[in-house]
């Protein structure tokens, strides 16, 4: 059993016609073994994975029963980077009655309720898969009709098993290639500065699209500095990406040409010191991007993606 924050919030589940309003929280998070599915049939990517059991305790608040509800589908289970768990299915009421050699958690070897009245309260079970040897630190909530919720796993910062996720404000090495590039890609060292929210009304005079949320801007600005020989254009910020608590994968929004080359006046909470001419072995220079993010998520792992033969994506925690 891991230690959870199971703070009951107010939620939204929205079905087929309309939203309904709930009070959600999650339980408990129990991690089991892959022997535990020995007898289930699962992809083959899922294959290896550890099983984790994620209990979920909803109340109906509204007026009008709910039929057929899954709000545990809308939970997700995510990894110090933001990585999330795989959610699995198993289309029968008891399929782990005999795929388990030792005792399963409360409510997650049958089907969910059929109907749950107003006022009433739901116990139900998740399943979710992660990689071996990964520490879960989020529990996520996130329904189209309502902010996203989020909950700690232990104290929050769980563990990085695999060796790639570097401390926020940490220096590494990557290269890159533009269309001025001749030959090899030219090496970088690339240092996260800063990673704060916005507002929406710093974009106002932008076209964001057609959205019925108001997601909250992310500023991400990492500096580069040419370790080449060759001069850079000012476009590292195109490999920047962005992770957040809640699983989501956030690109950068193309709302500016910070390579001065461009119309946009810049917005002021973003704008960084970029040159009107390509980054000159040995200098730095400084580039900001833009996410949007649903309102209640936030970053966990900042990005970057090189160009050149073996470069690897470097990562860095958002914190």
């Amino acid at each position: 059993m891991l230690p959870i924050d199971s703070t009951v919030r107010s939620a939204t589940w929205t079905d087929r016609s309309a939203t309904h309003s709930l009070k959600v929280a999650p339980e408990r998070l129990a991690r089991g073994t892959a022997a535990d599915l020995d007898h289930v049939r699962l992809d083959d990517d899922l294959k290896g994975m550890v099983p984790y059991y994620l209990t979920i305790t909803y109340t109906n608040t509204g007026s009008a029963p709910l039929a057929q509800p899954d709000p545990e589908s809308h939970f997700t289970v995510t990894l110090a980077d933001g990585t999330p768990g795989r959610a699995v299915t198993l289309w029968n009421t008891d399929t782990l009655a005999t795929a388990s050699s030792r005792p399963l958690p409360d409510d997650c070897g049958a089907a969910g309720p059929a109907s749950v009245a107003p006022k009433a309260t739901a116990t139900v079970c998740q399943l979710v898969m992660l990689p071996k040897g990964r520490t879960p630190v989020t529990v996520a909530y996130a329904d189209e009709a309502g902010a996203t919720l989020l909950w700690k796993v232990g104290d929050g910062k769980g563990d990085d098993n695999d060796g790639r996720l570097l401390d926020a404000r940490t220096s590494a090495e990557s290269s890159y290639k533009d269309v001025t590039t001749k030959g090899d890609a030219v090496p970088l060292r690339v240092t996260p500065k800063s990673v704060e929210a916005g507002s929406l009304e710093d974009l106002g005079d932008y076209d964001l699209g057609s959205t019925s949320k108001k997601p909250v801007p992310w500023y991400v600005t990492l500096q580069y500095r040419n370790l080449g020989k060759e001069k850079l254009l000012p476009v590292m910020d195109d490999g920047v990406g962005l992770r957040t608590a809640g699983g989501r994968e956030v690109q950068p929004v193309p709302l500016i040409d910070f390579s001065g080359a461009g119309g946009g006046e810049g917005i002021d909470q973003c704008r960084g010191s970029v040159p009107h001419t390509r980054l000159a072995p040995g200098s730095t220079l400084t580039l900001c991007t833009i996410h949007l993010l649903p309102e209640g998520d936030r970053p966990a792992m900042v990005s970057f993606q090189g160009e050149g033969d073996g470069v690897r994506t470097l990562t860095w925690r958002a914190d």
